[in-house]
């Protein structure tokens, strides 16, 4: 593309000011949580029957595509699935109890409960970890069972590896995966500041760029074509494409379905991480999908800078300058 008043490295320099975490933000977070992993492994090693048996730092945090205003983390604890009650509604208070035993220096005061997770707080950095408790039944993959907040029903998910899944395509486009997925994250958020009720949940964007970019359909390397190839992929396709990965299964093992939206999750040939999107949220994704690309095409043509900026504000919100 011809670009005259904003590129590649502008958009660059504006996410690292404006949209992607400090790498040493992200280091204390990370080691924050680290602390509290070592502090469950040495509980373990001192209580080997204990329940609790391996805490993972999971979302973006630990995929490297945290935005720079997150405030919360995901961690996953894999508790014992002969120990853990079946009654759903008593894992989060029964887990509640487990981490005030392996962690005593943790206040009351800093664990909520929750309907499906419980959130510890940290007073020194204000961080909020979302814990959640995956059902284990000691598979080497660390394969386990979440408890859908939605529906209540058991899902299959490896929290290793899906990190691996996405430390794969990071090493195929260093840098550039992560920064594009942050950069479609980011337009997310901006969209959902002027309507709430829009949804594009941060594991399908990641699924949706690991898909265009494994088949070499994606200019990595140059962001602003990027987000206009993502976009005019959605405006084009439609959702009617089904998304799915061969690293753990063969894809048509994916079960057909009357979903609007198909993407697989990567290690989970039974679950569609889009199951739950209705035909009007599809509709909705790629209407503003449409606006984004036609802004980022008016922007690249734009003879002032100022029609330039206004047309890119559209798409990464209205604090974007270069």
């Amino acid at each position: 593309m011809s670009v005259i008043h904003v590129g590649h490295s502008e958009i660059v320099r504006f996410a690292d000011e404006r949209v992607n975490l400090k790498r040493d933000d992200a280091k204390v977070f990370r080691d924050q949580i680290n602390r509290l992993r070592d502090r469950l492994e040495q509980h373990l090693s001192e209580h080997p029957d204990f329940a609790l048996k391996k805490m993972f730092l999971s979302g973006s945090l630990a995929k490297g595509t945290a935005l720079k205003l997150i405030n919360d983390g995901d961690v996953a604890v894999y508790v014992s699935s002969g120990d853990a009650p079946s009654d759903t509604q008593q894992l989060i208070p029964w887990l509640a109890q487990r981490l005030r035993q392996a962690f005593p220096n943790i206040k009351p005061g800093q664990v909520v409960e929750n309907p499906s997770t419980l959130t510890v707080s940290f007073i020194e950095t204000g961080l909020r970890v979302d814990v959640v408790p995956v059902l284990y039944s000691g598979d080497p993959n660390w394969k386990g069972y979440i408890v859908s907040k939605h529906t209540g029903e058991k899902v299959l998910t490896s929290i290793p590896m899906h990190i691996d899944f996405t430390r794969r395509r990071k090493a195929a486009n260093e840098i550039h995966f992560a920064q594009v997925v942050r950069l479609m994250k980011f337009w997310v958020r901006n969209q959902r500041l002027e309507n709430p009720e829009f949804r594009f949940k941060s594991f399908m964007i990641e699924l949706l760029v690991a898909h265009l970019a494994d088949r070499g359909l994606l200019q990595l390397d140059d962001y602003p074509e990027a987000l206009a190839q993502i976009f005019a992929h959605i405006a084009k396709d439609s959702f009617k494409s089904t998304i799915a990965f061969g690293d753990h299964y063969d894809p048509k093992l994916c079960a057909e379905t009357s979903h609007p939206i198909r993407i697989w999750d990567p290690i989970n040939h039974q679950n569609n991480t889009a199951s739950r999107y209705t035909d009007a949220q599809r509709k909705t994704i790629i209407e503003f999908a449409l606006d984004a690309g036609d802004a980022i095409d008016s922007a690249l043509h734009a003879t002032t800078k100022a029609d330039t900026l206004r047309y890119w504000r559209k798409v990464l919100g209205s604090t974007f300058d270069a």
